[in-house]
């Protein structure tokens, strides 16, 4: 029974990635394309995670995925926010010239 949780949430949250990489490749502006990509794949970690940790063998195993998981979900929201950062101050400098 554990398997199988495991393999709908697992299955659930790369359908999550797929459609925060679609709606980065089919949105028209750049925050949008930010903001799909950010909340779906955020989503898609977190499905993944507990269903690899439901796979997991020790308490030290789910352990390194909390960390993995809380890592990439800092890195991943830290990134979109600069990016957005410095589109929109690029933006601001294209209209002052």
């Amino acid at each position: 029974m554990t398997a199988i949780i495991s393999m709908v949430l697992i299955g659930a949250g790369t359908l999550f990635f797929l459609a925060g990489t679609i709606g980065l490749l089919r949105f028209p502006d750049l925050h949008c394309q930010l903001h799909a990509l950010t909340k779906a794949d955020g989503l898609g970690l977190t499905l993944i995670g507990l269903g690899a940790a439901l796979l997991a063998g020790s308490a030290g195993d789910v352990a390194r995925i909390a960390l993995i998981c809380a890592f990439a979900a800092l890195s991943g929201a830290t990134c979109g926010h600069l990016i957005a950062r410095h589109a929109r101050r690029g933006n601001s400098e294209a209209r002052d010239v």
